[in-house]
């Protein structure tokens, strides 16, 4: 068999936007992949597919499941057909999540201010102090160049009649980027002549960029800053990537044990002494970055963090507190932010969002049960999601029942057919749906978004849920001038 013949028995799903194919037609973006493959015999591709596997083997590309008995440490699946988009789509993309980004902004900075937001009843006062990720602790305290927000993974899907919709903010520790980056070398292995030929722009300047946005981001105006990545340590899901990108950006790896603070000021503990630390691109938790201030066991932080942070001596990324903005039941109201902030349209509309507080919300949810998907809204990673059309009986009691109890902590929407693109499974071309999560850097000079993102694929037939942790894998994610 041939790429040819896999192309012909490829059968998109009824009533859902494949990527690939429209109208029967391959659409324009793939055509360069489209002449690549086709002449191709099936077992070459087979072999590419193994290559890849062995190619992430053998660099240690894993991510963490903590739920798994069988043992924790998973390579992450990947799939060898990359997901391709056009120029012009993509900047409608990166015009969307600018203005999103612009107006998330402002708000970290009225709400831990003078929260004017509030005070015009656009967004419930009760809704953000009910928040489990706002943090009183840091109100107040002036963050360099009042940016709260300076790496994001902003996750969208594509809908059956192709609309892009904002799924979700993740604005505090967003994972993903160094996979994005792999994903691309791994790519110029297995197909290096389909890549130049197709004029794919460029992903591998995000390390360089990210290392500039931290410099720029020094409480005192030093032209070599010290830089360090505060890490969980080996344990954490995201290992990998933290390793991934202290090596790229040529800064320390640090550990909370590696790190103390004096006279309001961290340091880094080196074989030649104490070296003073000015920014701390941290992948940890709020909760556990300092015990004096939040869970006093926490092993992993640093002592007396926060009386820095206050004082201006240390630049936290993310800032301490931007939880309270990627809350799913706040991410109802950012359409109202944009407005508010900004006096704009939004470019990149929301998924219809019910918040379960609201009793004929609620009412609605529960009779529509079926066509709706339940999140709770303090979880990320696809834990705590109740995805209605497959959930049991027994299931969907307890969702109802929990719900009821504290309709506060889960919103509900409709479930959307997620958009398809063709997957090498088995040897043979399969639909499988997808999502996008675009990493964006924001600056005192600006925002700047790597063309291209991490796409995440539920590898599992007619499965709607993306989440490694769920069992998803990812692709090569192109963006093609035509």
């Amino acid at each position: 068999m041939t790429g040819q013949q896999l192309f012909e028995n490829y059968r998109t799903y009824p009533g859902t936007w494949d990527e690939m194919v429209g109208n029967d037609a391959i659409r324009s973006q793939y055509a360069q992949v489209f002449n690549d493959i086709r002449d191709l015999p099936v077992d070459l591709l087979l072999q590419k597919d193994k290559l890849a596997g062995e190619l992430f083997m053998n660099q240690g590309i894993t991510f963490t499941v903590y739920s798994d008995n069988a043992g924790i440490e998973k390579i992450f699946p990947f799939d060898i057909i990359p997901r391709i988009l056009t120029g012009a789509e993509w900047d409608h993309i990166q015009r969307g999540i600018t203005q999103r980004l612009k107006a998330l902004n402002l708000f970290l900075k009225d709400i831990y201010s003078d929260q004017h937001i509030l005070r015009d009843k656009v967004i419930p006062a009760d809704l953000v102090a009910s928040c489990q990720h706002y943090t009183r602790e840091v109100f107040g305290v002036k963050v360099p160049h009042d940016l709260y927000v300076h790496v994001s993974g902003i996750d969208l899907i594509r809908s059956q009649d192709g609309t892009f919709y904002i799924l979700e903010d993740n604005l505090r520790t967003p994972s993903g980027v160094s996979y994005m980056m792999e994903n691309r070398e791994v790519t110029k292995r297995i197909f290096p002549g389909t890549l130049t030929g197709s004029k794919v722009r460029m992903v591998n300047n995000y390390p360089l960029l990210l290392h500039d946005i931290l410099s720029s981001l020094s409480p005192q105006q030093l032209s070599n800053p010290t830089i360090a990545l505060l890490t969980p340590g080996v344990y954490n899901s995201a290992y990998f990537e933290h390793t991934f990108l202290a090596r790229q950006m040529g800064i320390p790896l640090v550990e909370g044990r590696d790190l103390l603070v004096d006279n309001h000021k961290v340091f880094m503990k080196t074989t030649a002494g104490l070296q003073q630390v000015h920014v701390i691109y941290r992948r940890l938790d709020d909760d556990y970055l300092d015990p004096l201030v939040f869970r006093p066991n926490s092993a992993l932080g640093v002592p007396g963090l926060m009386s820095a942070y206050r004082k201006g001596n240390v630049a936290i990324v993310n800032a301490v507190g931007n939880g309270v903005a990627d809350d799913k039941a706040v991410y109802a109201y950012v359409p109202a932010m944009i407005k508010y902030y900004l006096n704009e349209e939004t470019i990149l509309p929301n998924v219809p969002t019910y918040s379960l507080e609201d009793p004929e919300a609620r009412e609605h949810v529960f009779r529509e049960m079926g066509n709706m998907v339940v999140k709770r809204t303090n979880q990320s990673g696809g834990y705590g999601m109740v995805m209605g059309n497959s959930a049991t009986e027994k299931e969907i009691d307890e969702i109802k029942i929990a719900i009821e109890e504290n309709p506060r902590d889960f919103i509900a929407q409709p479930i959307i057919k997620l958009s398809t693109v063709p997957c090498f499974i088995d040897g043979k071309l399969t639909p499988r749906h997808v999502d996008l999560r675009p990493y964006a850097l924001c600056g005192p000079s600006g925002i700047k978004i790597v063309p291209g993102g991490l796409t995440r694929v539920a590898l599992r037939e007619g499965s709607l849920v993306v989440n490694s942790s769920q069992g998803g894998g990812s692709k090569d994610t192109w963006i093609v001038d035509l």
